[in-house]
């Protein structure tokens, strides 16, 4: 799904017209589903699995709307739910190794998002051998590739798009990669079913035994909004959805197949799940010794320097080694959020991961949503300044969050300085 996204741009022409629905569908969903994901049971998991190779069966035009909804029915759980029965496991498990919670959960979701992104290499050099089948790719002129990169704009699409290179693949190109990731969502459904353990029976009955009605589940997850944490953490949830979406609605159209031609979307990309994955791993163990804090800075450092790239760069297809080596620090940046992001919910909302990590998806779907949205309608140097502007809200805001946790809990970095002592003199006693 990750390889289907990055080429939907294109292929769909609408926009990110199915992308929106998906992800607004989401952000709804997520909201309602909340008290439901304590007991996280197989049967659920292997329904939202089952809706993914539906959607991905049904990339036309006029089904594509519809199982974008319905995919989205199923995401906004799906994603919660891993979030939950992530953090559960790694809260189990610290105890048994020794180790503080909120380390072992950080390493948790480096190991997830490092499987989950490597999905994207796989995904995408299929599109990118598949879609390398399609014959005549034409250069680019001069004045097509004048319109290409951040001044491409809604009204130049015309000229952009008359270029050979972005010329859309056969219906038969398309059914074969289609084909492909429609059996690859199959086989993900029988694995999981098969292999994927539930949650302790004990914890799953205690949820249950709690679970609130539908209405006031619903209102207790924007009731989790009056914490003034949750609050403050908004723009950086919902810059995760800015980032991605420019990434994959943006730089795939506008840079890599405005230049290189579709055929090459999926090789670029594959430096983005690569360097993604890897990255995920290796912050999600880093973490313990540097600190969120570090990392973030340095998420929101290549960030800033990728944007102010996009806005500078004049794309041409004699650069390749650029097109490859921006999307590869956007992949390390992006792991940052997601592994980190994702482990801050867990930290700051112990007794409360699932209100959060709904709140979480419904606003880092709302970041999709408006990035998409917004597709259409302006030029590429505007979009890279709303998410310029995104990041910069989102890092002050995570700045006065972490400021009013160090005032909050002092005593978790000062510990009484007189304990020490008294297990001195108890140890004395102990051997008299």
């Amino acid at each position: 799904m990750e390889a289907a996204s990055s080429q939907q741009q294109v292929l769909e022409g609408q926009g990110g017209t199915g992308q929106v629905r998906q992800q607004l569908t989401e952000a709804v969903v997520a909201k309602a589903e909340e008290a439901h994901l304590g007991q996280v049971n197989k049967a659920r998991r292997q329904l939202k699995r089952e809706q993914r190779p539906v959607h991905a069966a049904s990339n036309d035009r006029a089904t594509l709307i519809p199982t974008s909804m319905i995919l989205g029915l199923g995401g906004a759980p799906l994603w919660s739910a891993k979030c939950t029965y992530l953090t559960i496991a790694a809260n189990s498990y610290a105890p048994k190794a020794g180790k503080l919670g909120r380390d072992v959960v950080n390493q948790y979701f480096g190991i997830f998002f490092l499987i989950f992104q490597s999905s994207g290499v796989w995904g995408n050099l299929i599109s990118s051998l598949v879609f390398d089948q399609a014959p005549n790719k034409v250069q680019p002129s001069d004045a097509e590739l004048s319109y290409c990169g951040a001044e491409d704009c809604e009204m130049s699409t015309n000229v952009t798009n008359s270029n050979g290179n972005s010329n859309k693949p056969t219906d038969t190109l398309r059914y074969i990669l289609l084909g492909t990731y429609t059996a690859s969502g199959v086989l993900a459904v029988v694995l999981v079913s098969i292999f994927l353990d539930q949650i302790p029976p004990d914890e799953a009955e205690n949820e249950g035994k709690k679970m609130p009605s539908f209405w006031s589940t619903f209102l207790a997850t924007f009731q989790h909004l009056k914490d003034k944490r949750q609050c403050l953490l908004i723009p950086l949830t919902m810059y995760s959805g800015f980032e991605q979406g420019f990434l994959y609605g943006d730089y795939t159209k506008s840079y890599v197949t405005c230049v290189l031609g579709i055929n090459w979307v999926g090789y670029v990309m594959i430096c983005f799940s690569a360097s993604n994955s890897l990255s995920s791993m290796f912050f999600g163990k880093i973490s313990q010794y540097t600190g969120r804090k570090v990392l973030f800075a340095l998420g929101a450092v290549l960030n800033l320097g990728c944007i102010l790239a996009f806005l500078l760069w004049k794309p041409h297809p004699q650069q390749h080694a650029v097109f490859f080596i921006l999307p590869a620090l956007w992949g390390v940046a992006d792991a940052i959020w997601q592994t980190q992001t994702n482990a801050l919910y867990s930290v700051l909302f112990e007794k409360h991961t699932e209100a959060a990590f709904a709140n979480y998806r419904l606003w880092e779907s709302m970041g999709y949503v408006i990035a998409y949205g917004y597709n259409t309608f302006l030029c590429v140097y505007i979009k890279l300044y709303i998410v310029l502007a995104v990041l910069v809200v989102a890092m002050v805001l995570y700045g006065i969050l972490e400021y009013l946790e160090s005032k909050t809990s002092p005593a978790t970095r000062n510990p009484p300085k007189d304990k020490p002592i008294e297990l001195q003199q108890n140890a004395k006693q102990t051997k008299l």
